[in-house]
């Protein structure tokens, strides 16, 4: 068993990587990530230098993987360490750079170590992570960051010697809806009347929605909502990294995991809200509009993927970070898990303190926003 470093994913054959990838989970296909490497969505200018791990028995066979970078800066991560950074700062430590597996600027959980099926899985996420700890240590980085792990992942990562943090999104669960009223029936009457009146002031607004799969998304399309998605960024202060090259290379190689919400004002694309799906879930991930309009955001980033999840049979719809407005939509607190660890000692002893009373406090968070469950009975997730 042999594991290399990668500068880029263009060195692996797509379908061996793609093999070792769980539920069609669009984040980690070769053709998401290598998109993000061919366009400069990633690389020197934006921080993020790809570092993936990759490895590989005797006969040259692809046994596991993971997706890593170098990373310059704390942009686009979603679980937030500024306040680490400050502190290495203000100690005159340098906290840059530091070692990440992620998903560029993609706060998703699912898998983030590709294994191949069988007994050796664990051996080979083992060898995984012992060799990202390795890694950590050669490029003299600060620190070593997995974020939106599954719980399994987190257990081994854990038992590595890693630090386990809790952060808290909302999420949907499908318990198989026959269609948007039923799901509608499930909720308080006041929950329920307020999403009607919320989808009606969209319909009586003059607005068209169409829910466009990759293949149907035209160039013009997709220019437009580049447009709306820079915005987006500008208006916030951040800074728009996904290219239009990017986007239009992904509808076309990703297919029908790309959903692209339009809404048309009089015939004009006035906003439009992206998202992508696996075989079981769909991810929110981009919205932009032209102009403010009653409701809209709340019908195309929410109750537009609410029903089609429902006519698809996904189990799950993730909409994104943060949110507490989503709760009265019909999303519930649940957690999400990263794992963590410092080169310097005194730091790390400093960060487990902190992550040992910030843990209760977000599982505390999550069980009283729970509690402001919009059905009439609380659903488990």
């Amino acid at each position: 068993m042999q594991t290399v470093v990668l500068e880029s994913l263009e060195e692996v054959p797509a379908h061996q990587w793609n093999a070792l990838v769980v539920d069609d989970y669009p984040f980690l296909r070769h053709e998401f990530l290598v998109a993000l490497e061919r366009h400069d969505c990633v690389g020197k200018l934006t921080g993020w230098l790809p570092r993936h791990l990759v490895c590989r028995d005797g006969r040259g066979r692809l046994l596991g993987a993971a997706p890593f970078y170098l990373k310059s800066n704390s942009y686009g991560e979603f679980v937030f360490d500024w306040s680490w950074a400050d502190a290495y700062h203000r100690h005159g430590l340098a906290y840059f750079p530091k070692l990440v597996c992620a998903v560029p600027y993609t706060p998703a959980a699912g898998q983030r170590l590709l294994l191949t099926p069988g007994p050796e899985g664990e051996a080979v996420a083992r060898a995984l992570i012992r060799r990202a700890l390795a890694l950590a240590r050669e490029l003299d980085c600060s620190s070593l960051h997995w974020l939106f792990t599954t719980e399994q992942e987190t257990d081994w990562l854990c038992q590595e010697g890693l630090m386990l943090r809790l952060g808290c999104q909302f999420h949907w669960y499908n318990p198989g809806y026959r269609d948007f009223e039923d799901f509608l029936s499930t909720l308080t009457n006041k929950k329920r009347k307020n999403i009607r009146q919320e989808r009606r002031r969209v319909r009586e607004g003059g607005l068209e929605l169409q829910v466009r799969e990759g293949p149907e998304i035209t160039p013009e399309e997709w220019s437009t909502f580049h447009t709306f998605y820079c915005d987006t960024f500008h208006r916030r202060g951040g800074y728009p990294t996904l290219t239009l090259p990017f986007f239009r290379e992904i509808g076309h190689t990703l297919g029908r995991q790309v959903v692209l919400v339009v809404a048309r004002y009089r015939g004009r694309m006035v906003a439009a809200a992206l998202s992508f799906r696996s075989r079981t879930t769909l991810y929110g991930r981009h919205w932009g509009c032209l102009a403010d309009f009653d409701a809209l955001h709340f019908e195309a980033c929410y109750y537009q993927g609410l029903d089609y999840c429902i006519r698809q049979g996904l189990s799950r719809f993730e909409p994104g970070a943060q949110g507490e407005h989503k709760i009265s939509r019909g999303f519930l607190p649940t957690l999400t898990h990263s794992a963590h660890w410092m080169a310097h000692p005194a730091f790390q002893q400093a960060v487990e303190d902190f992550l040992g009373r910030e843990r209760p406090a977000v599982k505390a968070y999550a069980r009283e926003l729970k509690e402001r469950s919009p059905y009439r009975q609380t659903q488990e997730s």
